[in-house]
C-alpha cells in the first residue's frame, strides 16, 4: 500500500499483497492525511477486505472517498495455431466500480468484485468467486460451471437468490436470504459457502 499526495488530493495505491488488517494498520497512524479527497487505484487483483478496510478509514478520518481506478482488463490477441496448444491461462479477477442497477446482466469466466450494490433486478454471474462491497440485493451466481468452492460475500446478502455451484438457495417470498436484523447504517458482511450441497450463509464478525 502506498500513500502520495497529488494537487486534487490523495492518492491511495492498494497493491495485491495488502490485506484489510494491513492497511487498517497502516493507515491507523496516518489519520491526518485522510481527511481530504482520497483516490483509490487498485493494482492487479486487490483484497476486497484491503478495499473496504481502506474506504472504512478514509470515511472515520472525515475524509472523502473519490474516484476508483481499477486496472483495465485487457483480450490478447490468440495466437497463431501451432501443434501442440498451450493450456489456457487463468481467468483474471474483473472489478466494476458502480453499483449494479435493475437490469443488469452479465456473466464472468473468473472473479468479480463489485465496488458498489447489486440492486434488485440486476443479475452477475462468475467462474469465481462474487464479491460486493456493498449490499447483495440482486441474483448473484457464483462457481458458474459447477466450481462448489466458490463464494459469495457482500455487506449484506440481502438477495431473494443466490446460486453457488449446482446449488440455489431462495429466500421465502416477500423476504431475502438476509436475517434482517443488519441496521442500515450498520450493514454485517455475510459469506455463503457450499458445504455438502448446501449453501450456508454466516455472519462476519
Amino acid at each position: 500500500m502506498k500513500l502520495r499526495g497529488t494537487l486534487g488530493g490523495l492518492n491511495l495505491l492498494i497493491e495485491p499483497g495488502d490485506t484489510g488488517s494491513s492497511v487498517q494498520d497502516a493507515l491507523s497512524v496516518r489519520t491526518d492525511l485522510l481527511a481530504s479527497a482520497v483516490t483509490i487505484e487498485l493494482q492487479g487483483d486487490a483484497d476486497p477486505d484491503a478495499i473496504e478496510a481502506a474506504l472504512a478509514a478514509i470515511r472515520a478520518a472525515g475524509g472523502t472517498p473519490g474516484r476508483i481506478r481499477a486496472p483495465r482488463v485487457s483480450v490478447p490477441t490468440p495466437a497463431p495455431a501451432a501443434s501442440a496448444m498451450p493450456e489456457p491461462a487463468p481467468a483474471r479477477t474483473e472489478i466494476i466500480t458502480h453499483t449494479l442497477r435493475a437490469g443488469y446482466h452479465r456473466e464472468f469466466p473468473g472473479s468479480v468484485i463489485v465496488l458498489g450494490d447489486v440492486n434488485p433486478g440486476a443479475e452477475i454471474l462468475a467462474g469465481g468467486d462474487v464479491i460486493v462491497v456493498g449490499a447483495l440485493r440482486g441474483v448473484a451466481h457464483a462457481g458458474l460451471g459447477g466450481h462448489a468452492d466458490a463464494i459469495v460475500w457482500a455487506r449484506p446478502i440481502a438477495s431473494t437468490q443466490i446460486r453457488i455451484g449446482d446449488a440455489v438457495a431462495r429466500a421465502p417470498e416477500g423476504s431475502s436470504l438476509s436475517n434482517m436484523r443488519h441496521r442500515e447504517d450498520q450493514p454485517l458482511a455475510e459469506i455463503a459457502r457450499l458445504q455438502d450441497g448446501v449453501i450456508h450463509i454466516d455472519v462476519q464478525k
